[in-house]
């Protein structure tokens, strides 16, 4: 098939992440707003389009940059400085442009042809079933949390797979759907990250083609069907190896943004406390110099973790090899326990607040609560995460091929 020559026009890694940072002034300015909508704006969405974000991961034969892991998550991470929620939704539907790499030729160009700046929402637990057609599939269901959904063009849906209608499911996979045909439950009232708009899908008996079906088994394979067209190492990576990245590199953004934002405060502050005659700067106080010390230190090492197993992965992939069981569950083990630091951090930090960090305006708050909520994911949560490295470790059986 033909497709759109963009490759000429290039963003390099530092050039992007720094389009990522100019935009955190913006984002922190619109926090509140974005949690009364419940959603992140059109107009957010577009200058994130406009700057090329996107773009980080998607394939070149449709306009992409196809860069490293790295450089997408220190992205990702820029955009959660500016705003959790907002973070959450582009850090998704930037890393789909990966996994859409990985569908039949046939399906991205049903994506991107006409559209290359299209993004996708997504909603992996197979909350429906797909069953077997002469060419494709018909499917039904509910999918939930399907966060960035009132900003995306189409929808990547985890579903059971069945030979026919009386038949159990014999695997799964993930089927892309245009947004013409489900529709949006408005269903997401939380306590944080309340912007995503992580609101339900339904289907009701659609026909989906057979080539926009991505199984697990081609998922996992590290030689999907987008790799005969797409030949960058990025498509040999096996889809559980680095999806978990999208969630970690917002959280480590939260932290480092409840940082800046806690510092800036804390530098024009002023108290009297009950032994001092007069007001003092807290950034005087060994207490507060202690948490925020240690809060840059713990957001320093989750980077510095995660970085290293990012380049890892790359280097892996050029050497044409593949992940060992041992890699891949220190480098989840490690995600988790990046997004435990970035959580330990702002919990520091919103210890000492005061009243003031109660305020709905306050950014400390926000990004507590978001970082918090971003933590309770079963992809970071940190008993799931130490408990399969454990195991991996100890030499017993991880318990599942999905990591």
């Amino acid at each position: 098939m033909d497709t759109i020559d963009l490759t000429n026009i290039r963003v390099e890694p530092d050039e992007l992440v720094a389009r990522a940072a100019a935009l955190k002034p913006m984002l922190r300015q619109r926090q509140r707003e974005t949690e009364r909508n419940r959603r992140v704006s059109d107009d957010t969405v577009a200058q994130m389009k406009a700057a090329g974000l996107y773009k980080v991961l998607q394939p070149a034969r449709f306009g992409g940059y196809e860069h490293d892991l790295w450089t997408f998550a220190r992205c990702a991470a820029e955009i959660g400085a500016g705003c959790g929620s907002t973070a959450w939704i582009y850090s998704t539907a930037a890393e789909h442009q990966w996994q859409i790499g990985m569908y039949d030729d046939r399906a991205q160009a049903e994506v991107w042809g006409d559209t290359p700046e299209a993004i996708s929402a997504s909603s992996y637990s197979p909350g429906g079933t797909a069953v077997e057609t002469d060419s494709g599939y018909r499917v039904s269901g509910k999918w939930l949390y399907c966060s960035g959904v009132l900003n995306a063009d189409w929808m990547i849906l985890g579903a059971r797979i069945a030979k026919d209608q009386d038949s159990e499911p014999y695997t799964q996979g993930y089927i892309l759907v245009p947004k013409a045909e489900y529709s949006v439950e408005d269903n997401w009232d939380v306590v944080g990250l309340i912007g995503t708009g992580s609101n339900d899908v339904i289907i009701d008996d659609i026909f989906i083609p057979a080539h926009r079906m991505l199984t697990l088994e081609e998922a996992l394979s590290g030689s999907p069907p987008g790799a005969a067209v797409n030949r960058n190492e990025l498509w040999r990576i096996p889809f559980f190896a680095a999806i978990s990245l999208c969630l970690c590199a917002p959280a480590m953004g939260m932290a480092q943004g409840a940082l800046e934002t806690y510092v800036e405060m804390i530098g024009v502050r002023k108290t009297r406390g009950a032994a001092l005659s007069q007001p003092q700067s807290m950034a005087e106080f060994a207490t507060i110099q202690v948490r925020v010390a240690e809060a840059a230190a713990a957001i320093d090492a989750a980077k510095m973790l995660v970085r290293r197993d990012c380049l890892d992965i790359m280097r892996i992939m050029a050497e044409g090899r593949e992940l060992t069981v041992e890699e891949r569950a220190r480098n989840k083990g490690d995600l988790g326990f990046a997004v435990k630091m970035a959580r330990d951090a702002v919990d520091l930090l919103y210890e000492s607040v005061g009243g003031a960090g109660l305020a709905n305006d306050s950014m400390t708050q926000r990004y507590w609560r978001d970082v918090h909520s971003a933590s309770k994911h079963i992809s970071m949560n940190w008993d799931m995460c130490s408990t399969l490295y454990g195991r991996v470790l100890l030499g017993l059986p991880s318990g599942t091929a999905q990591f």
